[in-house]
């Protein structure tokens, strides 16, 4: 968790079964890249109805960048138009977590 920046996707069925996980990208100690065509690609073949979008900071700081705040705007966009429910975005380290959902932010 403290290696490498990696961004992941936890896909729902209807009752929140879990049908997958998806590793969208592992890049370096300061980021990586997401292309929102990989992950909806993903959750409209295991049609998956809700999802959860996760990602570490190598760094240990639990605060959201800039970066990580537009991503998460761009995602939750695209899941309203393909009425797929996005419930949050975590960021997490070696020590705790932080929800988007929980601080109001989705």
């Amino acid at each position: 968790i403290e290696l490498l920046e990696q961004f992941k996707v936890l896909m729902l069925s209807n009752n929140n079964k879990v049908l997958g996980v998806l590793e969208v990208s592992s890049g370096g100690i300061t980021g990586t890249i997401v292309d929102l065509r990989i992950i909806f690609s993903a959750l409209l073949k295991a049609h998956a109805v809700g999802f959860l979008i996760i990602h570490n900071h190598p760094s240990g700081k639990l605060a959201p960048s800039d970066a990580d705040r537009q991503i998460t705007r761009k995602i939750k966009e695209a899941s309203k138009i393909l009425d797929i429910n996005l419930l949050d975005h975590l960021i997490i380290t070696a020590e705790s977590y932080y929800s988007f959902a929980d601080e109001g932010i989705l």
